[in-house]
């Protein structure tokens, strides 16, 4: 079913959209950016030409002449009774949009698959004829799954049992499970500012009212925002990342993860806590779960990051009664997770030690080749290195990066700007770019972004001609 835009939801995702460029280019230009980086989705309807004119303060005729350079360039298809519904140019031939046209893809904070990953799908071959007696269908995960997950939190030292994991089709599939079942309708959902941009995305398609705080590279995060939120509006749930931050690289520090613990058990507010990127540890050391602070914490993890993004496998830790919730809710969404990835993930589960050194190993080189790369190539940019994480954020001072989204496509380079990973058009001037490509791709979009920073200025979409798609 496709979504409708309303006027009210479109002028808010559009932020900082006027530059120097006329009115009608300016605001066509800002809304394929939020198609290209997903804030929009292709398929979405636009609201009429008079309803954005009103939420914009603009006249109809400027809109109108913003839809029709939409429809000139392909990007957008009227039809009429119908309206006017976005289009991503490739996606009506079958291409993978994300890969039309583009030699590097930087849009994806993902490493390639760990080294032992052909053994361990062998190894599931192998073992996978003796599951044949079972009906396929499994809510909660196989039991030897259910206990190596377990005892990897257990070695953590947050004492857990297997009936406390459910098994996911991934962390987005646990998130979205999560958020059906702890959100009512009218509720409101508090998330870092900046955060990960699939969450914010899984919040719009419930109707959540979001709140947000702001994690910052100086000060980390703003707990006082958050204790000021919780308590004045009373969210259902709170969602953030404490290890390794997407896309700061941030973590939490043990202070941090008590007060916040303790201010949103006292309101009643349940942490969701996403550590997909907690095994990405390049320098930092072991620090404890969030829940080890709070019964209140359900805890998201996943292999993907760590192991490889193509194996869809992910799990929800929680209490028993919100396991029970899950599990009552699961079947509107799925039929439970795959067998033979479950038997993938048991055997990397349990050598994750190995999988963590692996990985570090492999990320500390990309961290420090990209931040040589970007003092060599584009030293006015402030670049704060993390000790951990797949990725950099980066301050790019005067340089809007939806404007270096745009020219950068159109040399073949993806980047995601930095509002997507915000609200109300937040972080116009930071850029999340991932180290955990090779050294030869990360030295040519370095190469590409210093040769586009001259030409690029702070307006949000002020290019050349030439280097509009």
């Amino acid at each position: 079913m496709n979504t409708f835009v309303t006027g009210r939801r479109l002028a808010r995702e559009l932020g900082e959209w006027r530059s120097s460029a006329p009115a009608y280019r300016s605001l066509a230009d800002r809304i394929r950016v939020l198609l290209m980086d997903g804030r929009l989705a292709s398929g979405a309807r636009l609201p009429a030409e008079r309803e954005l004119s009103t939420a914009l303060d603009l006249s109809r005729t400027t809109v109108a002449a913003a839809y029709s350079k939409l429809r000139e360039d392909g990007y957008l298809a009227s039809v009429r009774g119908s309206g006017s519904t976005l289009v991503l140019p490739g996606r009506e031939r079958g291409e993978h949009a994300t890969h039309q046209g583009l030699a590097l893809d930087f849009t994806k904070a993902t490493a390639p698959a760990y080294p032992g990953m052909a053994a361990a799908f062998a190894a599931a071959a192998e073992e996978m004829p003796c599951h044949l007696g079972h009906d396929g269908f499994d809510m909660v995960g196989l039991p030897d799954l259910r206990e190596a997950i377990a005892q990897s939190y257990n070695d953590r030292g947050l004492p857990t049992s297997a009936d406390q994991i459910m098994v996911t089709i991934g962390a987005q599939h646990a998130l979205n499970l999560v958020t059906r079942t702890l959100y009512s309708p009218g509720e409101r959902i508090l998330v870092e500012q900046p955060t990960y941009p699939h969450a914010l995305d899984t919040f719009a398609t419930v109707g959540a009212r979001i709140l947000a705080f702001p994690v910052r590279a100086e000060g980390g995060w703003d707990l006082p925002e958050a204790l000021l939120q919780i308590r004045r509006a009373a969210p259902s749930m709170a969602f953030l990342m404490p290890d390794f931050h997407n896309p700061t690289g941030m973590s939490m520090s043990i202070h941090e993860r008590e007060y916040l613990a303790a201010a949103a058990q006292r309101e009643g507010t349940v942490l969701v806590a996403d550590e997909t990127t907690a095994f990405l540890d390049i320098s930092r050391g072991e620090l404890p779960p969030l829940a080890c602070f709070s019964p209140n914490v359900v805890t998201l993890g996943s292999l993907g990051k760590i192991a490889w993004g193509g194996l869809r496998i992910g799990w929800i830790r929680g209490s028993r009664e919100i396991l029970a919730r899950l599990l009552r809710n699961r079947p509107a969404s799925d039929l439970g997770t795959p067998l033979f990835e479950q038997l993938v993930a048991t055997s990397l589960v349990r050598e994750l030690p190995l999988l963590r050194a692996n990985r570090s190993a492999d990320l500390r080189r990309g961290r420090d080749t990209l931040v040589g790369l970007l003092a060599e190539h584009l030293p006015q940019w402030t670049v704060n290195v993390p000790d951990g994480g797949v990725s950099l954020w980066i301050n790019t001072e005067t340089i809007s990066t939806s404007a270096l989204a745009l020219a950068a496509r159109a040399e073949g380079l993806g980047l995601v700007p930095g509002p997507r990973f915000g609200l109300d058009g937040a972080f116009e001037r930071f850029l999340r770019l991932p180290f955990c490509y090779a050294d030869e791709q990360m030295s040519e979009g370095v190469a590409i972004l210093a040769r586009l920073s001259s030409r690029v200025g702070s307006d949000p979409l002020r290019m050349p001609l030439q280097a509009v798609i």
